[in-house]
């Protein structure tokens, strides 16, 4: 136990840096400090660390299970995945749908996109950009379906031996893929167009086949640390050396990506990020890292909220720069990207205590009952 929270300490340190790397980025759609343009340009890579981190939580999770039992409960593993996701998705839907004045921007895209976790596909965030951050939970709700019945499908098969090879071919397919689309449909259109960024969000940065490197790099590192001892003895050994090492790939990654809509942060930049970012939670889950030994009730109660001020924060934000500017209070400053951050987390904590808190007793009740 006293190892798991540990580990535990160290993923809420990066999962909180995560949730406010992308405040920052998505701040920037909203009226801002001249600051908040040149450090939070990089905020878009909090998704990615996102999805390193599901891929590695997740997939040690289902690797757990066939170890100790031979298989994985679909039963259980849908049940709470349901009732962690679903609960305050739906509210969230119910926000945007039925009262305009929570949207950040005009035009939604179909519901049934939301729906059927689908939005991330074909999406005109030009047109159609309000709510449109839900693209990456869709991209993990495909994720948390496809996983544990491609795992036991590889398994039935009889090639679970062959399960890392596997993983690792996600990281150059998705690559390879982002290159042909570049040369597909965005190598002779001007890059300061908006049909060109119409083009790169569609093409490029939404659709799931184009980003599997963090989720690829996260399942990867949750298989080696549970089938490989000698890896796993590796990172406990050198848990602060993970992390300088990932400061610096992440360093390199963010100079790549300078420019987010050209051709090297398109093609390889991605992967590069997700890189940096498995090195770090690497970091985050040794032993002997800092990260995992140090406990910070900030960062814990941060990463504890992150979901639920990921779904609400663009329509919160919204909601208190047009209060404030109905009373004449600067929206510009840094008083007001303040009041907007706390505002966040004030929405994150009526999620939990509304929302998040019954539904998990409620899936207790469900999982105790199946139990039985």
């Amino acid at each position: 136990m006293k190892e798991q929270s540990e580990r535990l300490y160290g993923l809420d340190h990066l999962r909180s840096v995560a949730i406010v790397l992308v405040l920052m980025y998505h701040y920037r759609a909203f009226t801002h400090p001249a600051w908040i343009d040149n450090i939070g340009r990089f905020g878009w890579t909090g998704v990615d660390l996102f999805f390193v981190l599901s891929g590695f939580l997740i997939a040690s999770q289902l690797f757990k299970e066939i170890e100790n039992k031979q298989t994985i409960s679909l039963k259980i593993f849908y049940i709470k995945r349901f009732f962690r996701i679903i609960p305050p998705y739906g509210v969230t839907l119910l926000l945007y749908f039925i009262f305009p004045f929570f949207r950040e921007r005009e035009a939604l895209p179909p519901l049934w996109k939301f729906i059927s976790f689908t939005q991330n596909f074909g999406l005109n965030v030009i047109d159609q950009g309000t709510f449109s951050h839900a693209w990456s939970l869709c991209i993990e709700e495909q994720f948390y379906l496809l996983l544990p019945l491609s795992l036991l499908m590889v398994k039935r098969i009889k090639l679970f031996q062959y399960l890392a090879v596997l993983i690792i071919l996600l990281i150059p397919f998705s690559l390879v893929l982002r290159f042909f689309m570049w040369n597909q449909f965005l190598v002779s259109v001007d890059s300061n167009s908006m049909e060109f960024w119409r083009l790169w969000y569609m093409k490029i940065y939404y659709p799931t086949y184009t980003r599997l490197d963090g989720l690829g790099i996260g399942v990867f590192i949750g298989y080696l640390m549970q089938y490989s001892s000698v890896f796993k003895r590796f990172v406990h050994h050198h848990g602060n050396t993970f992390f300088f090492l990932g400061l610096v790939l992440l360093g390199v990654s963010f100079w790549v990506c300078n420019e987010q809509g050209s051709k090297e942060a398109s093609v390889f930049g991605f992967t590069l990020v997700a890189v940096s970012y498995g090195i770090l939670v690497m970091s985050a889950v040794s032993e002997s890292s800092f990260l995992s030994r140090y406990r910070c009730y900030t960062t814990t109660q941060l990463a504890a909220l992150s979901y639920a001020i990921y779904l609400s924060h663009k329509g919160i934000i919204h909601m208190v720069q047009s209060g404030l500017d109905n009373l004449g209070i600067q929206t510009s400053d840094n008083i007001s990207l303040m009041i907007c951050f706390f505002a966040c987390i004030g929405g994150g904590l009526l999620y939990r205590f509304l929302i998040e808190k019954p539904f998990s007793r409620l899936k207790y009740k469900l999982l105790n009952a199946n139990y039985h």
